[in-house]
């Protein structure tokens, strides 16, 4: 009798006391796209499938470009499959352009793949909505229900359990959670649940992908009610229903869409805000191989250089009613946002088609780009020319442009016309006062180079006039008896160590105490290049070798040296360069590899999908280092729309399933713990960077060996990068690294035009705030202005607008009208007051 009591009440134990009884859900569908694998019969597939399998419901993250294709090359498919998607056993779930992972691009690039790619889908299917974002791979990033909730979506997953090869959500919660975001917009999502295991003897799923027993059993006793697994099958595979169909469907498992799971399934809220941090994405890609960083690379290039085009093409039309081609522009961010697709990232040697790999393809897409927004830039600063002459004749004018909504003085340089090759400049500013510049060769290119003062969002115009009187020599660089160099302007003070590799023994920083950031002790060296070389079982420094140590450029204005030397006998070039009044140091890194050489952990086999990997634990690889003088430091780093504060204690792992978030997408910043002292570290691509106590501040800069499915990640030429340097008082939006970042990454234009009117102006001034103009474009005969809340409070700002306009509405990223905005009228300026919380991003509709 006791036996069976005893039997009973397991029995109840396994099963809920409440009314409901459990039940288990699955979220099937497809992944993938004219790019990322769809075979053109997979089209009609579906719709046959669907119909032989009423149960059968789809999740969709197709690329939205596809349709295209099917459209012409399968018109009866598309004709099907078009009925059939408007009805409720159908989802799409992801309308990016092409499907980017979100954590390695800009913020901006993020909207804009999310905008074009439901502008092309509602071309294919009017009336389709959007309600759930949810993916097969992990495409996630902490800034993303701010940008969700904007374009109208309800919810979000953060599963994606069947492609987890380049990483995975953190595990969290239960059934349900409110991700909340940095600037605090949350939406209703399903987590990777905190009972939701990574898969035993897999690298690339979670218990979740085909609603197994144990991920079942593991979600009851968690206390989730009602578990759903998920799984997006490559387009192309032959399966049909993922847990089978009719009585064989795997624990009697119910197909649903994400949306009906939500909102006919799941309690539809939670109490549980999750405030879901950059480092809960737990992502892993080849950082460091000569394939991704030139990627990063190109990506990084043509990002800048598209939003600099779109914001100089707005300014000539507020100006004089310049029109830009708007479509040039979307062909420009087309192949920018393919190039950006998590293809593109992770498997960059697979073929797109007989001609192409992904590595090449991403090179001509950037090179589009860039191309582009050149030609873009030419017809905008070729209009203004058009506009007046001045007063003066001379030599001709120099107009500088600045993309960003704040004031900057920085040394520019421009080319001079042919006709001035031999004249003595002399340049002017529009008060008409003297600017200080130089003349120097570039080959026997002539190059004029001067400090500029340029308005926020506008320009600045300077006079060309015959020099009356010679330029004041300075020098700056000197060598003592050691041969060490000592580099010195109005900001810094750096001596260069030529016995050990031209390495940093100090960096006095004059604007900030006269304090010295380099590091005093022995183990490590400021600026060393290190890395292990696995061949030969050791690590090799640059610090072990002495250098030679040559200058450049030594005036009033620029101060650059080169540093020549060797690492395990690879040579190596790195230029840094001063600018008068200029917080950042600039570094360029060039090594000229001798051949293929190892260098990881080890030598890794063909095993890969082995847990233990050798291009995880970023120590062993070739890395730039920046031990400092701040003692014990936190970590800040920024990410789309956000700035984290790393919870880490260090960035090391080398294990699949013991990813840590270890990515640089544009800086980070070391602060002393006290706040009182930092140094940022910017990179011209997304990265990996390396962090822990009594390991310094680095940046990957190479890994050579197996990496993801077994390819070899060879050196195949040159490594060559830039990185950025700014030691600074207080924290990183106290120092302003975030508008430093963004000047670094839009620097100023220049442009000669002989015929110009000699004055500056500003269009859009946000300084004070804290605010940074992501995108200012001319959209519909009026201007798009996006703002971002990158370092200011939460207090109303007002924003200045050097040009009439009759009309400012705020706007969702859907288009959608939120308010109008009242004008304040101050002389011939005119202003709105905007207030955002910090990371928060405003769109508005100004009509001129």
């Amino acid at each position: 009798m006791r036996k069976c009591i005893l039997v009973l009440m397991l029995g109840f134990c396994l099963f809920p006391t409440g009314s409901k009884a459990q039940k288990a859900y699955f979220v099937d569908g497809y992944h993938g796209g004219i790019y990322g694998h769809y075979p053109l019969w997979v089209t009609q597939f579906m719709v046959d499938k669907m119909e032989q399998h009423p149960e059968w419901k789809l999740g969709l993250e197709i690329e939205p470009e596809t349709w295209d294709s099917v459209k012409v090359q399968s018109p009866v498919a598309y004709a099907n499959f078009s009925r059939m998607v408007l009805n409720n056993r159908v989802e799409f779930t992801n309308p990016t352009y092409a499907q980017p992972y979100a954590y390695n691009i800009s913020g901006e690039s993020l909207i804009r793949q999310f905008e074009y790619g439901i502008k092309r889908l509602h071309e294919h299917f009017p009336g389709l909505s959007f309600h759930t974002y949810a993916v097969e791979e992990p495409c996630f990033t902490s800034s993303l229900p701010q940008l969700l909730k904007q374009f109208g979506f309800k919810y979000a997953v953060l599963k994606s359990p069947n492609t987890c090869w380049g990483g995975y959500a953190r595990a969290y919660g239960g059934q349900l959670v409110n991700w909340v975001g940095p600037e605090g917009t949350s939406i209703l999502t399903v987590p990777r649940y905190k009972s939701e295991a990574l898969e035993e003897n897999s690298t690339w799923q979670t218990t979740a992908w085909n609603n197994s027993t144990a991920f079942l059993q593991s979600s009851y006793d968690y206390g989730i009610q009602d578990p759903v697994g998920m799984c997006y099958q490559d387009a192309g595979w032959k399966n049909g229903p993922w847990l089978g169909f009719g009585e064989n469907i795997k624990n009697k498992s119910v197909y649903v869409t994400w949306k009906e799971y939500f909102e006919e399934i799941s309690p539809g809220k939670t109490t549980d805000n999750w405030h879901f941090s950059q480092e809960d994405v737990l992502v892993n890609l080849m950082w460091g191989s000569q394939a991704l960083q030139r990627i990063g690379q190109q990506v990084r290039r043509a990002e800048n250089m598209i939003v600099r085009s779109e914001k100089i093409s707005a300014m000539a039309n507020l100006e004089h009613q310049y029109l830009p081609e708007e479509g040039s522009y979307m062909d420009a961010w087309r192949t920018l946002m393919m190039a950006q697709h998590h293809d593109s990232w992770i498997v960059p040697y697979n073929q797109l088609n007989s001609k192409q790999n992904w590595i090449s393809a991403i090179k001509d897409w950037t090179d589009h780009t860039t191309l582009i927004a050149e030609q873009n830039n030419e017809r905008a600063l070729s209009s203004f020319k058009l506009i007046g002459n001045s007063v003066e004749k001379g030599l001709g004018f120099i107009r500088v442009y600045n993309s960003i909504a704040s004031a900057r003085s920085e040394v520019v340089s421009l080319v001079l016309p042919d006709n001035l090759m031999t004249a003595d400049i002399a340049i002017y500013n529009s008060q008409g006062k003297l600017i200080a510049s130089t003349v120097t060769l570039n080959g026997t290119v002539p190059v004029v180079k001067f400090k500029v003062q340029v308005p926020a969002m506008g320009y600045a115009t300077y006079a060309l006039q015959k020099r009356k009187s010679k330029n004041k020599s300075s020098k700056h660089v000197s060598f003592d008896a050691q041969g060490n160099c000592i580099v010195e302007n109005d900001q810094y003070k750096i001596v260069l160590d030529k016995a050990k590799g031209g390495t940093i023994k100090k960096m006095i920083a004059k604007y900030v105490d006269n304090k010295d950031f380099a590091s005093n002790g022995d183990s490590y060296s400021m600026g060393e290049l290190s890395g292990f070389f696995y061949s030969d079982k050791q690590f090799y420094s640059s610090a072990q070798a002495p250098v030679s140590i040559a200058v450049l450029e030594d005036n009033q204005l620029v101060t650059k040296v080169e540093v020549r030397g060797t690492i395990a006998s690879h040579p190596f070039v790195q230029v840094i360069t001063l600018e008068a009044g200029q917080k950042r140091i600039d570094f360029d890194l060039r090594i000229d590899w001798k051949g293929n050489v190892g260098i990881g952990e080890y030598k890794q086999e063909s095993n890969w999908t082995d847990n233990r990997r050798a291009f995880t634990d970023d120590r062993y690889k070739l890395k730039v280092m920046f031990p400092n003088s701040l003692g014990k430091t936190k970590l800040f780093k920024n990410a789309p729309f956000d700035v984290c504060e790393s919870a880490l204690e260090n960035t090391f792992f080398g294990q699949w399933d013991s990813i840590k978030h270890n990515v640089i997408l544009n800086w980070v910043d070391v602060n002393k713990e006290d706040e009182s002292y930092g140094l940022a570290l910017l990179s011209d691509h997304t990265t990996s960077y390396l962090h822990g106590e009594n390991y310094p501040l680095s940046l990957t800069a190479q890994y050579s060996g197996i990496g993801l499915w077994g390819m070899d990640y060879k050196i195949d030429g040159p490594t060559v990068m830039k990185y950025a340097l700014i030691p600074h008082h207080g924290k990183w939006d106290e120092a302003k690294i975030a508008s430093q970042s963004t000047y670094w990454n839009e620097p100023l234009l220049t442009a000669y035009q002989p015929e110009v009117a000699l004055t500056d102006h500003s269009f859009v001034k946000t300084e004070g705030s804290g605010y940074e103009v992501t995108t200012m474009k001319v959209v519909d005969g009026g201007i798009l202005l996006r703002l971002f809340n990158a370092e200011g409070n939460a207090s109303p700002q007002q924003i200045a607008l050097g040009f009439q306009v009759s009309k400012v509405s705020e706007i969702l990223l859907n288009g959608d009208e939120i308010q109008e905005l009242p004008l304040i009228k101050n002389g011939l300026m005119q202003s709105f007051t905007v207030q955002l919380p910090r990371y928060g991003i405003k769109t508005l509709r100004i009509t001129k």
